[in-house]
């Protein structure tokens, strides 16, 4: 079995990255819209393969955003994001590139959480000065044939 070496970074810029995962996941699985927003840059780009074109820019992605915390409102359920196997590779003091798995479970008022979805995400982070902010992120879902295709890299 073939494996990629990853180069090392240090514990500290690791730990920032999994807080900043944190911070984020979790402002989306209160709805808290706004402030998620804020996560990503002026600029950002979302692509997914679940979707033929990206969101880009923060204000976009800020719409998207609140339409899906709207049907998440609307269902009476609740989502909550877990994320695992980061890799984060430092470009330079000030940008990493991250990949992480991402599983989204769904509980319904009263009843009992399900797996909604399964993905990849693999990111570009800048440092701003609020910390750190996606500049692009590129989620691929597993549940659609030809996933991880290197066409949305």
């Amino acid at each position: 079995m073939a494996t990629t070496a990853h180069p090392r970074v240090k514990m500290e810029l690791y730990h920032q990255v999994q807080a900043f995962y944190a911070k984020q996941m979790q402002l989306m699985d209160d709805g808290d819209v706004e402030p998620w927003a804020e996560t990503f840059t002026a600029d950002a780009t979302i692509a997914n393969n679940a979707n033929p074109a990206p969101a880009t820019g923060r204000e976009l992605i800020l719409k998207v955003a609140r339409k899906l915390a709207a049907d998440v409102v609307s269902r009476g359920v609740q989502h909550r994001h877990w994320t695992g196997m980061l890799v984060v590779t430092e470009d330079s003091a000030d940008q990493v590139r991250t990949q992480l798995y991402a599983m989204v479970a769904e509980i319904p008022a009263g009843g009992e959480a399900r797996l909604w979805r399964s993905t990849f995400c693999r990111d570009t982070l800048v440092r701003g000065a609020g910390g750190w902010q996606v500049a692009r992120r590129v989620v691929t879902h597993d549940d659609i044939q030809g996933s991880r295709s290197e066409e949305q890299a």
